[in-house]
């Protein structure tokens, strides 16, 4: 009852990933109806539920464009797990501010970037400039796309990619 399902509004639009225990009351109280079942069944003593992994609103819920929350896991993504100074995929990833805080930089997107351990001692408290230290790219806000903000769960749900290409 923990896997995890695919929430869309009722124009296919995305809305987030919710687990089946509550796919499963949304879909019984009629708020929801289901799109694609691979998962087998739930079964009660009286009732047998096919185990939803997408499912479809049947009213349409109005919300803000969504935008990605700022974490350390997402600046990683954003950067694509490699440092953004050497160039290096290493396992011990840091965030380190390109304006460092001290001199009045900012904890936001522009700021952030992925640094191995090694650049971000090198650079240490000093912009990238003084320490000679370039970007490979430079540091801006992703887009919440369907498929930044879903895609981790792709590998495990081969049935959502239909429906998030779109978005």
């Amino acid at each position: 009852m923990s896997e995890l399902v695919l929430v869309l509004n009722a124009n296919f639009e995305p809305l987030h990933v919710c687990n089946t225990h509550r796919a499963l009351n949304l879909i019984v109280a009629g708020k929801a109806r289901m799109l694609a079942n691979g998962r087998g069944y739930v079964r009660t003593v009286r009732l047998t539920f096919p185990r939803p992994s997408v499912i479809q609103l049947e009213k349409m819920i109005h919300r803000p464009r969504p935008r990605v929350r700022l974490s350390k896991r997402e600046v990683f993504r954003r950067d694509e797990f490699t440092c953004q100074y050497c160039g290096r995929q290493t396992p011990g990833l840091t965030v380190d501010h390109v304006i460092p805080r001290h001199r009045g930089g900012s904890h936001s997107w522009d700021n952030l970037v992925a640094a191995c351990p090694s650049c971000n001692r090198r650079k240490g408290g000093r912009t990238s400039d003084e320490a000679h230290m370039h970007l490979l790219h430079a540091p801006r806000e992703p887009s919440a796309t369907a498929t930044f903000l879903f895609g981790r769960h792709l590998t495990d749900n081969q049935d959502w990619g239909t429906f998030l290409r779109g978005w």
